[in-house]
């Protein structure tokens, strides 16, 4: 997948501006605060429908600006035409259009443009709460499964109309009915995400071994939001019933599902420093563009932002080694070029943001 023309909007500093990226490294240098992040903010508004920074409504559309509008063309190995997707969102509402046709749902721009981002926050994947994590996994069971949408919006549906019914106390066949659906939805829904799991951690495995070999070999494990191994989701719902009655919410079910990294040198994943944490998060999201390309037979478009102050020379020089033999398209940004960059023999192009401007300044580089 490879990104010819990117075009963004009244996103945060930019009125207007327009980049025809290289097939290879990007990389967007300029002084901090210049934009180069809300650039890579845009891409991953336009495949995922929201901004890695929060809401699309906080404070990404520039000021006195009614909507965001962005817009990108590319191109695919198994699509050999050239392919479009536009978007115009504003916080509350959205319109969009993928190959000049409209869209009616969100979903069909995200499943069109596969993007993978490393940004400053994406330690939470290792630190944080379990909703990253679960996103993870269904963004790629999203991308490499078709039906997987249909399975997933069915869970969320039934997960809704159960809880309506706990929080007004409802105790007839409706809930027999929902808990019903519910379990239907939410065993193939676990098996999808467990299978996924299973393929990302051998991946995982060799890229960690590579980025942070003192860590030792890195297990992922699965957990699936109930007590699986004795008991069906069918049957957790019923023990849990009257205990969700009184709290007005299910307790038990894919929506609680989580999985952990752990190391054969450390504990558990508490143990781990921020460096180590930033790194585990990489190796995942680099583990994750692999199993996307064994399945679609090419790599995503790869967002790296700030790489230099998120890791140090040898990192990234095995980072950006690694991504060079990939063949995929990287965007990353900076606050000047990476001597790194020069060490792998990467080849690119180098883009100057300064003043709400994306300027090229070297097309077709091998280095700074």
């Amino acid at each position: 997948m490879r990104i010819e023309r990117f075009q963004i909007a009244n996103l945060r500093p930019f009125e207007r501006a327009e980049v025809r990226p290289a097939p290879g490294i990007n990389l967007f240098v300029g002084e901090n605060g210049s934009g180069k992040t809300s650039l890579l903010e845009g891409l991953h508004v336009l495949a995922y429908g929201r901004s890695f920074r929060g809401r699309v409504r906080d404070g990404v559309i520039r000021t006195d600006a009614e909507a965001i509008e962005l817009f990108a063309e590319w191109r695919e190995d198994a699509h050999p035409r050239l392919r479009r997707v536009g978007l115009r969102h504003t916080g509350a509402r959205w319109e969009g259009r993928l190959d000049g046709e409209p869209v009616a749902q969100l979903g069909e721009l995200c499943a069109a443009l596969a993007v993978v981002t490393f940004e400053p926050g994406s330690h939470a994947l290792v630190t944080g709460g379990g909703e990253p994590r679960r996103r993870l996994v269904d963004w790629g069971l999203f991308h490499v499964e078709p039906d997987f949408l249909t399975v997933w919006r069915r869970y969320a549906r039934a997960l809704k109309q159960r809880n309506a019914l706990l929080k007004s106390g409802i105790r007839d066949n409706q809930l027999d009915l929902w808990d019903r659906e519910l379990a239907d939805a939410g065993e193939p829904l676990t098996r999808r995400r467990q299978i996924y799991i299973e393929a990302l951690e051998p991946r995982l495995r060799a890229i960690a071994a590579e980025l942070a070999p003192s860590l030792g070999i890195a297990r992922l494990e699965f957990q699936p939001g109930w007590a699986r191994e004795t008991l069906s989701l069918a049957d957790a719902l019923l023990v849990a019933r009257d205990r969700d009655l009184a709290n007005g919410y299910t307790s038990v079910g894919p929506h609680r599902a989580d999985w952990r990294v752990d190391y054969s040198t450390l504990p558990g994943r508490e143990t781990l420093s921020r460096g180590q944490a930033k790194l585990t998060a990489l190796a995942l999201l680099l583990a994750q563009a692999e199993c996307h390309a064994a399945v679609r037979g090419e790599w995503p478009v790869m967002a790296l932002d700030d790489l230099a102050s998120e890791l140090d020379r040898p990192h990234q020089r095995r980072v950006l080694a690694r991504l060079v033999a990939s063949g995929a398209q990287v965007f990353v940004t900076g606050t000047e070029p990476l001597p790194a960059l020069a060490e792998v023999g990467g080849e690119g192009a180098l883009f100057h943001v300064e003043q709400k401007r994306v300027e090229p300044v070297v097309a077709g580089f091998a280095g700074p």
